[in-house]
């Protein structure tokens, strides 16, 4: 019986904290439609937020995505080659690059990057009295602290999906190209992989792009200001902050193909 207690403890701990990202990321959705939200102080930290989650890893971003076009194209090429089924490359690398690799890949760089270091700082904060001290103002911490950190993570994440995906395609490309697996006509392999991108896997790449990295920076910010008053509250919570995010990235991945392929 207590073990049976002890889960079901946890399993409503869990859906106290999906429904409350939930309405965080709800909130900092609606909210940002209203300019009066954006205060100049928010500006300043979305502007920082872009540049450190989603322009400093931009070449790491871009030498990994160049590495798994490479590998998923040659593959593809050489397994496609071998059952004369060539007309399939464009439709598979669609399939496995651009609806799979590339929002997944792209998240798990930005949760490794960023989650750690956003729990920790807003724990910090939460430790010095700055949220306190920004309520003592009249200033909405919400506004200040959490909009921009959660609309700067979802932008940033999009971008570098694009990124990836573009990088890793032509990269697949050239290499393929120059191990002579692949037609060195570039219109040929651009128009294969355009004829098979159907609008339903642009939402799918909008959506497993986004909505993973609003739950990780959701996540993120509930773990950073939950903390209590010790420094030694912080590493617990941004392990669990971390723990939660590449969970929900391969569940919201998971349901965002049912819902669209099936």
């Amino acid at each position: 019986m207590r073990a049976l207690r002890n889960l079901g403890e946890m399993v409503w701990f869990q859906w106290d904290e999906l429904r409350y990202a939930a309405a965080l990321i709800g909130t900092a959705l609606y909210l940002t439609l209203h300019p009066r939200s954006w205060t100049k102080a928010g500006r300043d930290l979305f502007a920082n937020q872009i540049l450190s989650v989603g322009v400093e890893p931009i070449l790491f971003v871009c030498l990994l995505a160049g590495f798994v076009g490479f590998s998923v194209v040659v593959q593809l090429a050489f397994w496609t080659g071998k059952a004369g089924q060539s007309q399939l490359l464009g439709p598979l690398l669609v399939a496995v690059v651009a609806r799979e690799l590339g929002p997944v890949l792209t998240n798990i760089v930005v949760i490794v990057r960023s989650s750690s270091a956003m729990a920790t700082e807003l724990g910090v904060l939460k430790i010095k009295g700055d949220v306190a001290l920004l309520e003592k103002q009249a200033l909405d911490p919400f506004l200040h602290l959490v909009l921009p950190r959660v609309l700067g993570v979802a932008v940033s994440t999009l971008c570098l999906t694009i990124i990836f995906i573009l990088v890793a395609l032509a990269g697949g490309f050239f290499f393929g190209a120059w191990l002579g697996m692949t037609s060195r006509d570039e219109w040929f392999f651009t128009n294969s992989v355009l004829h098979a991108l159907h609008p339903r896997d642009m939402v799918s790449i909008l959506a497993k792009s986004i909505l993973p990295a609003l739950f990780t920076s959701a996540s993120c910010c509930i773990a950073g200001l939950g903390v209590g008053g010790a420094v030694t509250d912080i590493p617990r919570a941004t392990q669990r902050a971390l723990t939660r995010s590449i969970a929900g990235l391969f569940v919201i991945s998971a349901v965002v193909s049912l819902l669209t392929y099936l």
